[in-house]
């Protein structure tokens, strides 16, 4: 238990023992215009005065807006029978299971988590779970850095902008050949890709659908990045692979997302969690933990943990990733959702939303001015709008009105600024769909 001085002699002496005068000279390295000048801290609340001020605080978190932003992060429904399952204790207060004899629930359910994602992507082997879906593009990376020896990596900007950024942002002192490649027509320009892949290049990082919703076979760039001895990296949304052709066969080598739309909620930023699969040739060159399957002594089945090539676990040099957490719980809560809903359900959920999706798109280029923004392309869920005025104005008229109309793409594309991306999920009704469109037609 630590000592507490709580006598004016006991903090001398506490003072005198390290070698300062008073307290104030511990902090003589911070400049004083960013030392605290003290804190204003109200007086005592009952807890009924908390619980109120607690209350009226959270519902400035609650907007009552129609919600049709996506961009990576989706409004779906959430069961019930979710938050009742893994808000149990011991899912709740379940750390890193560093004693299997002791965590076999725990190894179990993040096994069971990985063969999931294993069969939602088409992939062999699965991890136990990375940060988000940015970091886990950027994991990826390195992982395709460990495999190829080599130091360039292409990534098209039909990417989510959020990932490009985070990847420049890690990548920027490590010696990495990051370069990026313009898209055509909403889907990554085949020849520009061709023009840059080299004998250097590691990988070539895509998303499907991606950051414009469009969707895309992406077999033959796997097959042109293979040809150079390079590895494709997809980025996904796991809900679209209700429906679609999975990562694995488009022949993909890693394939990564952001699992929030598995039944987590949109929040403020999450927690979230990133999955990564991958093929078993790779799978000692993946980052994080890796949970497997074995018998004991007896024949009995167990959970282990297979690979920990953390730098926790072994010599800092030859760890492939300083991963400090799981994502246990928000693992967990992906795969009770996936198993809630089951394949069937995955699908008829995907159908849902990619036909409302089409329903709105449909009603809204009837308004005069509006246009669909790449008209050659396929959609899963999520579609471009050209506006005849710029995309902020719009949303923000359409936010007086209660609606969350999507997300303006000049933000991060300055040649798209009257682009609107909007998103429906299965959450978004008929009439709700059917005022967004009479709001836009009013506004415009």
């Amino acid at each position: 238990m630590p000592f507490i001085a709580n006598t004016d002699q006991q903090r001398q002496e506490m003072l005198a023992a390290i070698g300062v005068d008073k307290v104030e000279d511990l902090f003589a390295n911070i400049p004083p215009e960013l030392r605290c000048k003290g804190l204003d801290i109200p007086p005592g609340l009952t807890e009924q005065e908390v619980r109120k001020r607690m209350a009226d605080l959270a519902e400035h978190n609650s907007s009552g807006l129609i919600n049709f932003l996506g961009g990576g992060f989706y409004d779906h429904f959430i069961p019930a029978a979710l938050n009742t399952i893994v808000s149990r204790s011991e899912f709740y207060t379940a750390y890193t299971p560093y004693q299997p004899e002791i965590s076999q629930g725990t190894l179990q359910a993040i096994y069971e988590y990985q063969s999931a994602i294993c069969r939602l992507t088409g992939m062999e082997a699965a991890n136990a779970s990375l940060y988000d879906g940015g970091t886990a593009v950027y994991e990826a990376i390195m992982m395709a850095l460990r495999i190829t020896k080599r130091s360039k990596v292409l990534v098209d900007d039909s990417v989510s902008p959020i990932y490009r950024k985070m990847v420049k942002s890690y990548t920027s002192n490590l010696g990495i050949d990051l370069m990026e490649t313009a898209s055509r027509e909403g889907l990554p320009d085949r020849n520009a890709i061709a023009d840059q892949i080299d004998d250097d290049t590691a990988a070539v990082i895509v998303q499907n659908p991606n950051f414009f919703g469009c969707i895309d076979d992406v077999t033959d760039l796997a097959e042109m990045v293979h040809a150079r001895g390079g590895l494709l990296i997809v980025s996904c949304y796991p809900i679209s692979l209700g429906l679609l052709k999975t990562p694995g066969e488009m022949n993909a080598d890693i394939v990564v997302g952001e699992g929030q739309s598995l039944g987590m909620s949109v929040s403020f930023g999450g927690p979230y969690l990133g999955f990564m699969a991958t093929r078993k040739k790779y799978l000692r060159k993946m980052p994080g933990r890796v949970v497997g399957r074995t018998v004991d002594a007896k024949g009995r089945d167990g959970f282990v943990l297979t690979l920990q090539a953390r730098e926790q676990h072994i010599r800092r040099e030859k760890a492939t990733s300083n991963i400090c957490t799981n994502q246990g719980l928000c693992a967990l809560t992906s795969l009770v959702y996936m198993s809630l809903l089951g394949k069937h359900g995955l699908a008829e959920l995907s159908g849902v939303c990619a036909h409302k999706a089409d329903y709105a798109r449909e009603l809204m280029l009837k308004i005069p001015g509006v246009t669909i923004r790449f008209p050659e392309r396929w959609y899963f869920n999520e579609f471009v709008l050209n506006l005849p005025m710029a995309a902020d104005k719009v949303i923000r008229g359409l936010f007086n009105r209660g609606l969350a109309a999507g997300f303006p793409l000049g933000r991060y594309f300055p040649e798209m600024n009257n682009c609107l991306l909007v998103a429906v999920t299965e959450n978004r009704t008929k009439e709700e769909i059917d005022f967004l469109a009479h709001s836009l037609e009013v506004i415009l």
